[in-house]
């Protein structure tokens, strides 16, 4: 053995373990102690392990979200597609298809004040996608097809009105220019030309839009709200049912053909069509007053005010807190002359009333119902006949040792206020002054 001279020794050395090895090493062992127990109770995971929940992805919620809005879930499907648009905010097309679901949605609500702040939304929706995807054709399409229905003028304006339409048109050419392959593109600007009474320019590019892709429920969509705007009812309700073919639970789709056979006096078949709409929304346990209003305003036009006052009360019960609601029933016992019930029903729309009135107003149980104070309607368009039968209910019932022509002198002068360029309004402004002894002002 060849240990290269070297000598071996065999010399006791001194070993020092100095305390603060000591403490690293007992820490070291406590954790290690603690860790086992830990994965032994489950309480630790192992690394790498998977998740209890696996993360979800964006077209995961858009998918869930499409299968809600087939299904006529508005609701559900823009929770969905607002869970996809958080996990993937640069997506211009998420978040154009959420402010479409948002904007569609706003033909389920009843007050103007309600489907204002959902347009706004999807507005604001619609916005941040451009700030995403500034030249993304859908997005700029489906910004168009906001700002159109957004631009009501009951709910902006006259002047603000025209201002959104500009807009839209503008987005909606933009659109077209970016993809001239964009079918939404042509029907949401067939649309925004017809709202600007563009009638022959909107046929033109609805028919591109028809001829393009047919399967779009939109394109069908738009195509009967033109021919409904040109007084072709026939026509409007073919092309609604065939949009209901390819989306056959959107309620609103039912609520416009019922509408259509309305204007044709095919009142049994317009019931029919309302009704669909309520089966519907009870199927999905969604809480929609307007098939019921429908089915009140058909009977009340029918003459059967009774039926009529049973299907507004069965919507009042649905959302008892809707001031709007309460002015349709208050019109329909006004048109069965039974203005002692008008009175209280109409205070509650333009007005508003405590939760003791209203609940007189739903002959509910105060033991049971919800109590619910009302916020009166201002004065616009689409209140307009709840102003007017109010202060003619007021002046027909007024007695000596009532205040109820003092109530209809503020009523009416905002009558005169806002419409005074209208002569059925104003002429019968002047008929309840006079019953009320007023002075035309």
């Amino acid at each position: 053995m060849n240990l290269n001279g070297k000598q071996l020794t065999f010399r006791k050395q001194r070993f020092t373990l100095r305390p603060y090895r000591i403490l690293i090493l007992l820490a070291a062992v406590l954790g290690g102690f603690f860790i086992l127990r830990g994965l032994e109770t489950q309480k630790i995971k192992p690394l790498f392990s998977p998740t209890p929940f696996p993360t979800r992805t964006s077209s995961s919620y858009a998918e869930e979200g499409n299968t809600f809005f087939i299904a006529g879930d508005l609701n559900a499907a823009i929770t969905a597609y607002q869970e996809a648009v958080k996990i993937d905010p640069t997506n211009g097309d998420l978040a154009a298809e959420l402010a479409r679901i948002q904007t569609y949605s706003s033909a389920s609500l009843t007050s103007d004040a309600e489907k204002k702040n959902r347009l706004e939304e999807a507005l604001a929706t619609i916005n941040k996608g451009k700030e995403v995807a500034p030249d993304n054709s859908m997005v700029l399409a489906v910004r168009a097809f906001v700002l159109d229905w957004y631009s009501n003028p009951t709910l902006v304006g006259a002047e603000e009105s025209e201002k959104l339409l500009l807009e839209a048109n503008q987005e909606a050419v933009s659109a077209i220019q970016l993809d001239n392959q964009n079918t939404l593109a042509l029907a949401y600007y067939a649309e925004i030309l017809n709202d600007q009474q563009n009638w022959l320019q909107a046929e033109q590019y609805i028919q591109q839009a028809l001829q393009r892709d047919p399967t779009i429920m939109d394109v069908h969509r738009v195509n009967a709200l033109i021919q409904e705007t040109l007084s072709n009812y026939g026509l409007a309700i073919e092309s609604y049912k065939r949009a209901a073919e390819i989306t056959p639970n959107l309620t609103f789709l039912y609520i416009n053909i019922g509408v259509n056979y309305r204007q044709l006096e095919q009142y049994e078949m317009a019931l029919s069509y309302f009704a669909k709409a309520a089966d519907i929304n009870e199927t999905l346990q969604v809480n929609d007053p307007i098939p019921y209003l429908a089915i009140g305003r058909t009977y009340a036009q029918m003459g059967e005010f009774f039926v009529a006052s049973r299907n507004v009360m069965k919507a009042l019960q649905l959302n008892p807190t809707n001031s709007d609601v309460y002015g349709q029933i208050g019109v329909i016992y006004f048109k069965a002359r039974n203005y002692e019930g008008a009175i209280p029903a109409l205070k509650c729309a333009v007005e508003g009333c405590t939760a003791a009135e209203s609940c007189e107003v739903r002959q509910c149980d105060s033991t049971v119902d919800q109590a619910v104070e009302i916020q009166g309607l201002p004065l616009s368009n689409s209140t307009l006949e709840y102003y007017l039968y109010y202060s003619s209910a007021l002046a027909g019932m007024h007695r000596s040792n009532d205040d109820y022509c003092t109530i209809a002198k503020d009523i009416l002068k905002q009558l005169r206020e806002n419409f005074s360029a209208e002569p059925v309004v104003m002429q019968l402004v002047q008929t309840n002054e006079e019953i009320c002894g007023f002075t035309s002002q």
